[in-house]
């Protein structure tokens, strides 16, 4: 990466853990995506049970194979596919993981987190259930308010959406058309304003690198 690019990126990402900490989360500098990995799995238990919520950031960690090769009960959402009735109760057990691991779509610069999901797998037990979340999130995924949050969610939408292989208009025409379709992924959105009601459970790694969708 061009160093004074880089010199950027450790800017923004220092000054938005400086924000969130003092939204009352609990949140920590990388800077690399290897570091953020090695932090992240500092911060699990071992034996404990972990959830994961899709996301192109902890694919490039590896994370998936890691969870599922090391010593830890992983509600492992990955395991069969399509969509199915085994997968939903798989998503259904996650709300009660002692851990859920996810990024972010958004961070907005006042510190607010905003997330929209396709099943709400992702952004319900961000809110509750789980006693540990931990985000990971590259500078990219910092915007300026919520409302350019929601603009950046609309513009990654089609990316996501051939990611994950969904047949939606958008994976034809390379941007949202605000479809009404079963396969659509925008179908839940969600602001966490801030960590205070339970301070610490929300966990958040900034890398100072531009890092998934």
């Amino acid at each position: 990466m061009d160093e004074i690019k880089k010199w950027q990126n450790i800017c923004k990402a220092k000054k938005i853990v400086e924000t969130l900490n003092k939204k009352h989360f609990k949140a920590s500098y990388a800077d690399t995506l290897e570091d953020a990995k090695s932090a992240l799995l500092s911060m699990i238990t071992e034996g404990s049970s972990v959830a994961i919520g899709g996301s192109d950031t902890l694919n490039q960690m590896g994370i998936v194979d890691i969870l599922r090769n090391g010593n830890y009960n992983f509600f492992d959402r990955y395991q069969k596919l399509p969509f199915n009735p085994d997968i939903v109760e798989i998503h259904r057990k996650s709300l009660t993981a002692d851990y859920l691991i996810t990024g972010t779509n958004a961070i907005t610069k006042n510190g607010e987190l905003v997330n929209t999901d396709c099943t709400g797998n992702r952004v319900a037990p961000m809110i509750f259930g789980p006693r540990n979340v931990i985000i990971v999130a590259g500078v990219n995924k910092i915007v300026d308010n919520i409302d350019s949050a929601f603009k950046r969610i609309r513009d990654i939408a089609p990316m996501n959406s051939k990611r994950i292989k969904h047949e939606t208009p958008c994976v034809e025409t390379g941007y949202c058309v605000d479809c009404d379709c079963k396969k659509r992924i925008c179908n839940f959105t969600t602001i966490i304003h801030n960590g205070i009601k339970f301070e610490g459970r929300i966990k958040i790694i900034i890398i100072a690198d531009e890092i998934g969708y």
